[in-house]
């Protein structure tokens, strides 16, 4: 599976994942081209040579009409006095970016993380996304920057993004609202759910826009897959801290495909069907990836059951709350493991009956496929047909290329 790990030991700005990414390329210079020849009003993107604490990289800066904004911590233009008012609302970087010769997927992105940005300052300053007029967001290099990383993403294509938890810095950092704390508010409400840390290096590290970039693309934070590397990127910042100011990506094939899963267990003997059921259902809608129960023996010769529910880490205290309400136990107990798991997508097959989706799933040397059981139900129910008759159906027609594959 191809994986690309992304190192936030320095934390993540806009412009470092820029050059770090951009050097997992063959070919730097014609992909900087492109980013050129795209039609942001004013912009220029510069690829240049960086030599952070004995380490070489590419640093990425963007000039609007020729001109650069003034260092910052990571020269994410972000942070400090905007160079484009006029580009200074939502709806402004919205119509910039439906005019840009993108993807349909690429534009989508673009928005996505733009409005992780906007309603973390809508948040913060309590203003309605409509009404939101501020420089972090406002500028033509901010929408340089996140351009320029989700057009390298979509090139790259890896099936999973991996990061390590988040350094975020600390202190203050100066910014067009005044004195700030280390991380930004903006930034601390985008990392919500992201696993972060501080330390003694004084200053900001990671910014709204780098923020906003992981969120919406990382599949998972943690550590480091077995990855068999391919490519080594090095994204350097401008300020010099007694570590090296970099953003480190690595891209490779890992078959190591893990992720965490509680689980939780219970035994009732005063529970009817009818309130087991019922508690399942809830506890689904709590969160929980999967519940069964199985047959138990318990004290006093009574016959019971052992509700077991499994869950990510970070639904633990919801579905607790759900076990503890909708069931009798008084106590829960719980494992938490690693799990290896196939890498699993969805796509959509359209055939002359109506859409089918298709659940994929690979790994491990292994690929499965497996048409979604609700949509051959409601074909086989409009038809009178059987499952196997529905299944077969939509299997002949892809083989004889009458449907577009999944």
């Amino acid at each position: 599976m191809k994986t690309l790990y992304i190192d936030c030991g320095m934390g993540a700005a806009g412009d470092m994942l820029t050059a770090a990414l951009l050097e997992l390329l063959p070919d730097p210079d014609a992909f900087l081209a492109e980013l050129n020849a795209l039609g942001l009003p004013g912009v220029e993107y510069v690829r240049e040579p960086s030599v952070k604490c004995g380490i070489t990289g590419t640093h990425v800066s963007v000039r609007i009409h020729g001109r650069e904004e003034g260092d910052h911590p990571h020269h994410d233009h972000d942070h400090g006095h905007s160079l484009d008012h006029e580009h200074s609302d939502l709806d402004s970087i919205r119509h910039t970016v439906d005019h840009l010769p993108l993807s349909p997927r690429v534009r989508a992105d673009i928005r996505a993380v733009f409005g992780l940005i906007a309603q973390a300052e809508s948040h913060v300053h309590q203003v309605p996304l409509d009404q939101i007029h501020f420089h972090e967001v406002g500028t033509l290099d901010a929408v340089a920057d996140v351009t320029a990383v989700c057009l390298l993403l979509d090139r790259l294509a890896p099936d999973q993004i991996i990061a390590s938890p988040v350094h975020v810095g600390s202190g203050q950092v100066e910014c067009a609202h005044g004195v700030l704390p280390v991380p930004a508010p903006a930034t601390a409400y985008i990392l919500r759910d992201v696993p972060i840390y501080g330390g003694s290096l004084r200053g900001e590290l990671c910014t709204p826009t780098g923020a906003a970039l992981l969120k919406h693309f990382v599949t998972r934070f943690g550590d480091m897959p077995a990855l068999r590397t391919r490519a080594i990127g090095y994204g350097m910042g401008s300020k010099d801290f007694p570590a090296a100011n970099c953003l480190r990506v690595l891209l490779g094939e890992s078959e190591d495909l893990t992720d965490r899963i509680c689980q939780l267990s219970c035994n009732v003997d005063d529970m009817t069907a009818e309130a087991i059921g019922f508690a399942m259902e809830r506890l689904f809608e709590a969160g929980a990836r999967e519940v069964y129960t199985l047959p138990a023996g318990m004290k006093k010769n009574r016959p019971g059951t052992v509700l077991t529910v499994l869950c990510a880490p970070e639904d633990r205290s919801a579905v607790l709350s759900a076990l503890f309400r909708h069931t009798a136990t008084i106590g829960v107990r719980e494992t938490e493991a690693r799990r290896y798991v196939l890498a699993r997508r969805e796509e959509t097959l359209e055939t002359p009956w109506g859409p089918v989706g298709v659940k994929k799933a690979e790994g491990y040397g292994v690929r499965r496929e497996k048409l979604e059981y609700e949509d051959l139900a409601r074909i086989a129910r409009e038809r009178n047909l059987s499952l196997e008759e529905v299944r077969a159906m939509v299997r002949g027609t892809r083989a004889e290329g009458k449907a577009d594959e999944p």
